[in-house]
């Protein structure tokens, strides 16, 4: 499978965003913190643990992801729903 995602980047964080079904398709929904965002069914990862935790299982399910960088100075991001599995 094949996955294009936006990485989107503040001057403060970063976040992966990811259809929530590919957690589950992965096996890893219960290995994602409450640092991460939910907004409809995207869940927005946040870079240091949970998009790592997903790349890593993308890459043994042999998945290949690129993703696209989105620098912005402000990002709503950190207002959605903290994810809860």
């Amino acid at each position: 499978m094949h996955k294009n995602l936006i990485w989107t980047s503040d001057p403060g964080h970063g976040w992966l965003a990811v259809p929530l079904a590919d957690l589950k398709a992965l096996n890893i929904e219960t290995q994602i913190t409450g640092y991460s965002y939910v907004r409809g069914d995207t869940v927005h990862l946040e870079e240091d643990l949970d998009a790592v935790t997903y790349l890593e299982a993308a890459k043994a399910a042999g998945w290949t992801v690129e993703t696209t960088e989105e620098h912005v100075d402000w990002t709503p991001i950190r207002s959605y729903a903290s994810y809860q599995v």
